[in-house]
């Protein structure tokens, strides 16, 4: 087994969860047991049409033991408080097996789709951080004790309260990947959501030494900081049982890889120019010539392509020691594979220990 070497010192223990668009909230109890029952270490909802925050409630009432986190929620459309409020009544459903992972969106979905305002992102969604984590203070029974420069909470009585519960304070985790987000996280998160275009070596490069930078400016252990981060895998005993999984990679890839601010990313791997050609085909409306961008050669690096015996010991080698905690991209698109992937997350967190 290959361990990953590096300035800072992870847990060894990596948690194994799948990614889930959130579903109607009658099925959210069933896939949610049967994710337990299957050997996921827990479910992360991404939010989209729906919200994050229902089916994660829908999912800690269904099946008791199971970690469960927003990846991400959209931040700046909510208030502090009413995210805070949601987040500590979930972390009391869950029994304390909540994270609250928060993202900043883009500006023309923050402007045009929710009507909110938005403006230099990374140091409002710093104040916004600590603007929740004084609100969870409230909640014990703290003054509200806010003052940032973009919010400014100082107002609670007892029956606005949820009160205290029997659990530790919610972890808040946030999407970052330029290398500024990356040390704010580390300053004032619990954790890192890494972006799905985040290889190994981007893991090294920026998230690791940021992350730590951050945290050490802060006075914090940077092996206290977890990394969250999502793997898109291509399993199948032959080839042509893979083929259709590089397809969908490649199509997602190619998604992901056309925002300007990622084009970094994909140049430090060896692959300088993808983004510029991506969007090229993108202007013109080829999505298909969007997918054709990426190569056999980006799916060696940015996913991970394995039989399914050798999956597990695939993902191992990649992230032990580097990763907290992976997440199973594309585990819920093939319902008929949904619980063998459950056993590969089963062996991964075992094999880890």
């Amino acid at each position: 087994m290959a361990f990953l070497v590096h300035p800072v010192t992870y847990s060894a223990i990596v948690h194994v969860d799948v990614m889930i668009t959130p579903q109607p909230l009658v099925r959210t109890g069933g896939l949610a047991r049967l994710a337990l029952d299957s050997g996921y270490s827990g479910m992360l909802f991404t939010e989209a049409g729906r919200t994050a925050f229902l089916n994660v409630a829908a999912a800690a009432l269904a099946a008791p033991g199971l970690e469960l986190s927003t990846g991400v929620a959209v931040a700046f459309p909510r208030s502090p408080f009413v995210t805070a409020s949601t987040a500590w009544e979930l972390q009391e459903a869950s029994g304390g097996l909540f994270r609250l992972g928060l993202g900043t969106q883009v500006k023309a979905h923050i402007e045009r789709r929710y009507g909110m305002e938005f403006s230099r992102p990374g140091p409002r969604m710093r104040d916004y951080i600590l603007a929740v984590k004084a609100c969870f203070a409230a909640f014990r029974g703290a003054p509200l004790d806010h003052h940032g420069e973009f919010y400014d909470l100082s107002f609670i009585t007892p029956q606005w309260s949820p009160g205290k519960i029997d659990a530790p304070d919610p972890k808040v985790d946030v999407a970052a990947v330029n290398p500024w987000m990356l040390r704010m996280a580390g300053e004032v998160a619990d954790g890192v959501h890494v972006h799905p275009i985040g290889e190994p070596g981007y893991l090294r490069r920026h998230v690791v030494t940021n992350v730590a930078e951050g945290a050490r400016s802060a006075g914090r252990d940077p092996s206290s900081i977890d990394l969250i981060v999502p793997v898109m895998t291509i399993v199948g005993d032959t080839d042509a049982e893979r083929h259709a999984e590089r397809e969908h990679a490649r199509t997602m890839l190619s998604f992901y890889g056309s925002t300007p601010n990622y084009a970094f990313v994909w140049d430090e791997a060896g692959f300088e120019g993808t983004t510029s050609r991506i969007r090229a085909k993108q202007k013109a409306g080829d999505f298909a010539g969007m997918a054709a961008q990426i190569t056999d050669e980006h799916l060696a690096v940015f996913a991970v392509e394995s039989t399914w015996d050798g999956l597990a010991g695939a993902l191992c080698d990649r992230y032990l020691g580097l990763a907290s905690r992976i997440v199973l991209y594309n585990a819920a698109r093939d319902p008929e594979r949904f619980e063998r992937y459950g056993s590969v997350a089963r062996s991964v967190s075992a094999t880890s220990r």
